[in-house]
């Protein structure tokens, strides 16, 4: 069943479904990353940030403005290999999930 809280809707599970989004297209990038065969230099950098943005995810309120620093950090680690530009247009889908929206005057 969904609800809806201002913004957020939860699922029955109690998790914000914009969580659920963000932690699915993070463990999918994270795979993906894992079984590419290429070794490139900033690789541990992804690696590292995208850990951080799936902990956040399991922390159920990520801030909007770290989730965009993380993203920036993966999509300059990993933005030159074209095969994980899907699976990191994912995450960035995921993450503008958590944009506020724009104040009325």
């Amino acid at each position: 069943m969904l609800r809806s809280v201002g913004r957020e809707r939860l699922t029955g599970s109690g998790e914000d479904p914009r969580v659920t989004e963000l932690r699915t297209a993070v463990s999918r990038l994270r795979r993906e990353l894992a079984g590419h065969p290429a070794e490139f230099p900033d690789r541990g950098i992804a690696e590292d940030e995208l850990a951080a943005l799936d902990a956040m995810a399991a922390g159920g309120r990520p801030e909007s403005p770290r989730l965009r620093r993380s993203l920036l950090l993966v999509a300059g680690a990993i933005g030159s290999v074209s095969a994980l530009s899907p699976g990191l247009r994912d995450v960035r889908s995921a993450v503008d999930l958590f944009e506020e929206p724009p104040r009325r005057p």
